[in-house]
């Protein structure tokens, strides 16, 4: 069995939202509940969900690979893990004056942790919500919206 028995629920009452046949749709919250056992989404682990899905690894492997909240590799990080989406959208609404202020503030690039170890800075790709560029995610799952230079000092005090 590659996942717990907990997270094999979990993963049921989700497919048990959607219409006999459609458990496909399940597969974001399958992936972050695998991801939560298991830190990261090894390929075994991305075949296994496929398998619970009915769907081609391939189809899996490609959801893992376009959001940025999916890790498919083992990564030491910090406490905390900040990923600054760096798309169009989220440029063009001020993300690069918030890397700027994220880098100066911490003291360290994208791919970095800082020398405490309490913070990663990493470098994402569309979040899927350019409406409310700038965006970021915290430990890949809670979303800061529509940051500001300002802002950056009160998201580093509540998360540090």
């Amino acid at each position: 069995m590659m996942l717990a028995r907990e997270s094999l629920e979990k993963i049921d009452r989700e497919i048990a939202k959607y219409p006999e046949g459609r458990k496909q749709s399940a597969v974001m919250e399958a992936l972050a509940v695998a991801q939560d056992e298991k830190g990261f989404l090894s390929d075994e682990m991305i075949e296994f969900v496929a398998g619970l899905l009915g769907m081609a690894p391939i189809s899996v492997r490609e959801v893992v690979s376009f959001y940025a909240m999916y890790k498919h590799e083992a990564a030491s990080s910090g406490k905390t893990r900040l990923t600054l989406c760096r798309s169009l959208p989220c440029r063009l609404s001020g993300a690069d004056e918030i890397a700027e202020t994220l880098k100066e503030k911490l003291g360290i690039d994208f791919g970095e942790t800082t020398p405490d170890g309490r913070m990663t800075l990493v470098e994402g790709e569309c979040m899927g919500a350019c409406g409310d560029a700038p965006v970021a995610l915290i430990d890949d799952k809670r979303m800061c919206c529509r940051l500001t230079r300002e802002g950056v000092d009160a998201l580093l005090r509540e998360i540090g």
